[in-house]
């Protein structure tokens, strides 16, 4: 209402009411905002003789405001910031020079510090409210140009205020404030290089730190700034000289000082290294930037609890690399003799920032800084892996070099934390790059055995590696032996779950032709840990999903055999719990989800003969399972999730067990309708539906499936929007795959399409999807399915008048392509009744929304069945311009956001 408000005729006159003294400062907030919107959003209503009383207005509001409200002062502001932006430079020529006269007179008993920092705060939101203003293109690039040409009126004065001694200190965190805003607007770095000069004078100052540094960080970021070498070159020195500051900030711990200075540094070097780079008289300032910027990279402390300022310069790093490999070759090898070094010491410096703290002062650490510092760890492993692509092999060397010295120096003791980096350097190496060529792996193998793992983070990170490896192992199987019974070992410890068994996935997928010898240890290991229940669900899903690739290369038998001894221990389970039907249902949802965990992971297996002959096995005993649990939702969801997966993985290889699963789950959905069960049938029919020998089961299966569906809508389905969303889905997949299912006289087409209609209303969003995407897969064959012509000829009004009322204010506004889409395909395919219904639908008033007139209506239709009808891009424009008509919030701020 309060929206509705500002954008009325009547805003005009209550805005100033608003904004009397005698209101509290949250109403007069209101007044200024209202006034603002007029200004910015309806500036037309304006005549142009009234142009001046307005801008007298709003200066003698902002005069009597700059001792009051701060919040009604900056909204008065910016409203008279969006006329100047309206006026300028035609009506209001040399806009800013005004402001500046006008506030620098004597006014109203009003102080002059009040009257210069609202001049400053008007001065400041000037530009920002160009930046955010919907002007046309034309006019931005006029009001630019003159915004351009009135720097001359603000930079003297700025000046002025940031060197005179007796400046309050407020006054100059203004100036600053004002100097960031206009650095945006591409001023030339040239024309502000003395006010930026100013700003590193004022970093010393506490209050005014953090402002002069956003004043700095903007002017020397700004895209243009690059053109003017001259002054990049005078900036070198000035930031080199903050350096003391920074030892200094580092020393006492004061994290913010250290955060902006090496915000400014990183700011130079990422926008203009290669400016600077290409200045080969000035190669030592930049060499100490670039140094300056390793001291931020390691600096001391650990990420995120000591320090959160390294973070900041890892993207420099990539953009120098850059743009010196982006050199030609000759150049290239120059800067390369003195960059290569500085990579070289870079990685140190990373590794070392990687590193674990001590385990007491790891444990003190909270959950949310303990992931900080593994996000942290994985942009320091990303920023390995690219600084690889200069230095190459000899990194690798380098890094195995070290490891070697530090596993076999027995004098000096090394920490875990020194070993565990390293490993990770080869780690984030080896996880993207092929290192098969590499001559340091077969040694980095032979090392791994000889660290002493006594600490979880290390063996996390040796069972990584090993994973990283896997490739490099296919190709070097005779290493398997050094490290397959690490990772066995591993697999019996909890806090190495996701490591362990990760890794074991890797090799088993990669090396599988290799493992054989070893087959019979891996499954012995694995069977031990699955009946220790070990490992949560989804590393168990894991860990068979390691077996499936493993088995995979073994002959028939030996595939059998193991299955059967692997999924044995869960069939009996699961047959003591049929037989025990006194046990609680929660075990046997606690068993059929295990069940799941040992099934659904072996369909890697290339021979699904395999995984047929298995799942034959449990059929029997699941049917079992589900007759005495047929009323249990989660045991029903555990086996459609088991058949789900099987499908999807043997495809075509399922079809002996098509009739035995379409028959069950039938009666399952009779028993008690489930969404995983229809997405079950989705897959099905999917898959099968146009084979000749199985059409008769799956014709069955999606007869019954939907007759017991419309009966839920005949009871009322305001309560099962999962089932109602699945249903449209399957509905929607058979018409893609077989629309002859349609042809049925066991299906009632009628009901189906009055479901559909009833589902565009449900307030579910994803409800409403799938059932557009229904509609969309139905319209097209009303030319070559009868029964469906039959039903869009007698009912396609009720369909049109329920994508109205979702447009009109039904349904979320995040649904308008999806009903734009329906529109399009009634278009294109019952082009004469469309033009029929949309009349007789939109004829009566308040419908589809009592905010749209008759007239906007017929634009609509009349937009709708126009030319524009084949470009579906458009349509959906129509329908969002109409949909924000019907809810009244055409020209507002939420339309901008749309």
């Amino acid at each position: 209402w309060l929206m509705q408000a500002q954008v009325s005729p009547q805003a005009w006159q209550f805005c100033w009411a608003l904004l009397s003294p005698d209101k509290v400062p949250e109403i007069q907030y209101f007044g200024a905002s209202a006034l603002h919107t007029k200004i910015s959003r309806y500036w037309s209503d304006i005549p142009t003789d009234q142009y001046d009383s307005l801008k007298s207005q709003l200066f003698s509001q902002i005069a009597c405001f700059s001792s009051g409200s701060k919040m009604v002062l900056t909204r008065l502001c910016v409203a008279l910031a969006s006329l100047a932006l309206n006026t300028m430079p035609e009506a209001w020529p040399g806009a800013v020079a005004e402001m500046v006269r006008v506030f620098q007179e004597d006014g109203g008993g009003v102080d002059g510090r009040a009257r210069c920092l609202a001049l400053l705060e008007l001065l400041t939101v000037l530009p920002e409210e160009f930046q955010t203003s919907r002007l046309p293109q034309y006019r931005k690039g006029q009001v630019r140009g003159a915004l351009g040409r009135e720097w001359g009126s603000v930079c003297p004065l700025l000046q002025q205020l940031l060197r005179r001694t007796d400046s309050p200190g407020a006054v100059k965190a203004r100036v600053l404030r004002c100097l960031s805003s206009w650095v945006l607007l591409d001023v030339p770095l040239s024309e502000s290089e003395g006010l930026v000069h100013d700003c590193f004078s004022a970093l010393p100052d506490p209050e005014l730190f953090d402002t002069a540094v956003e004043a700095i960080v903007n002017a020397i970021s700004q895209p243009d700034s690059q053109r003017y070498v001259n002054t990049l070159l005078k900036l070198v020195p000035q930031v080199l000289a903050l350096q003391e500051q920074l030892r200094e900030a580092v020393q006492n711990g004061d994290m913010e000082t250290c955060h902006g200075i090496c915000r400014i540094a990183v700011t130079l070097g990422e926008n203009h290294s290669r400016t600077l780079l290409e200045q080969v008289d000035h190669w030592q300032s930049f060499l100490a930037l670039v140094n300056m910027i390793m001291f931020c990279t390691g600096i001391p402390g650990h990420y995120p609890v000591n320090e959160t300022t390294s973070s900041l310069t890892l993207t420099f790093w990539y953009t120098l690399q850059d743009e010196i490999m982006s050199f030609e070759s000759d150049k290239q090898a120059v800067y390369l003799q003195v960059y290569r070094p500085v990579y070289f010491q870079l990685v140190d410096v990373l590794l070392h920032k990687a590193q674990f703290p001590s385990d007491q002062e790891y444990a003190s650490w909270s959950s949310d800084e303990k992931e900080q510092f593994r996000i942290y760890r994985v942009d320091i492993s990303d920023t390995l892996m690219y600084v690889y692509e200069m230095l190459g092999a000899e990194l690798l060397s380098n890094l195995y070099d070290k490891l070697g010295r530090l596993l076999t120096n027995a004098e000096q003791p090394t920490s875990w934390q020194h070993t565990e980096a390293l490993l990770y350097g080869f780690q984030s190496i080896a996880e993207t790059i092929d290192v098969n060529y590499s001559d340091v792996i077969p040694g980095l193998i032979g090392l791994i055995p000889r660290i002493n793992i006594n600490n979880v983070q290390l063996a996390d990170t040796v069972m990584f590696t090993i994973g990283a490896l896997a490739e490099w192992l296919a190709d070097h199987p005779v290493m398997l032996s050094s490290v397959l019974p690490l990772v066995l070992q591993a697999l019996g410890n909890p806090d190495l779950s996701v490591s362990s068994v990760s890794t074991l996935k890797k090799i088993c997928r990669e090396c599988k032709y290799d493992l054989p010898p070893y087959a019979t240890n891996i499954v012995a290991v694995s069977q031990e840990v699955l009946i220790k229940q070990i490992h949560k669900t989804s590393q168990c899903m894991w860990l068979m999903q390691a077996l499936g690739f493993l088995l995979s290369a073994l002959p028939v038998e030996d595939i059998l055999r193991n299955l059967h001894s692997l999924i044995t221990p869960y069939i009996q389970q699961l047959e003591k719990l049929a037989d025990e039907t006194v046990r609680t249902q929660t075990d046997v949802k606690q068993r059929t989800h295990k069940h799941r965990a040992g099934t659904v992971g072996l369909w890697p297996i290339g021979t699904g003969l395999c995984v047929v002959v298995v799942l034959q096995q449990v059929f029997a005993l699941i049917q079992t399972v589900l007759s005495k649990w047929l009323n249990d939702s989660q045991v029903v969801e555990a086996v459609c999730a088991i058949f789900e997966k099987s499908v999807k993985t043997l495809l075509h290889e399922f079809a002996p067990m098509v009739s035995q699963l379409s028959e069950m789950l039938g009666q399952m959905y009779s028993t008690i309708p489930q969404a995983s069960a229809l997405d079950l049938t989705r897959q099905m029919v999917h898959i099968f539906a146009s084979e000749t020998d199985h059409f008769p089961p799956i014709k069955a299966l999606f007869e019954l499936v939907t007759s017991v569906t419309l009966s839920i809508f005949q009871q009322g389905p305001r309560d099962h929007p999962d089932i109602v969303d699945s249903f449209m889905q399957l509905q929607a997949q058979a018409l893609k795959r077989k629309p002859d299912l349609f042809l049925s006289e066991s299906l009632d087409v009628k009901a189906v399409f009055h479901c559909g209609v009833l589902s565009l209303k449900f307030p579910e969003a994803p409800t409403v999807k799938s059932t557009c995407l229904f509609f969309t897969e139905l319209l097209p064959h009303c030319s070559d399915v009868p029964p469906l012509a039959r039903v869009v000829q007698e009912d396609g009004k009720l369909l049109v008048q329920a994508v109205l009322e979702g447009i009109g204010g039904g349904a979320s506004r995040s649904l308008m392509d999806q009903f734009a889409e329906v529109l399009f395909c009634l278009n294109k395919h019952c082009f004469a009744l469309l033009a029929v219904w949309l009349k007789e639908a939109l004829q009566p008033p308040g419908f589809p929304s009592s905010r749209v007139t008759t007239e906007q209506k017929d634009n609509f239709s009349h937009q709708i069945l126009s030319r524009e009808r084949v470009n579906k891009r458009r349509v959906k424009d129509i329908v969002k311009e109409f949909t924000l008509l019907c809810r009244g919030l055409h020209g507002t701020e939420y339309a901008a956001e749309y």
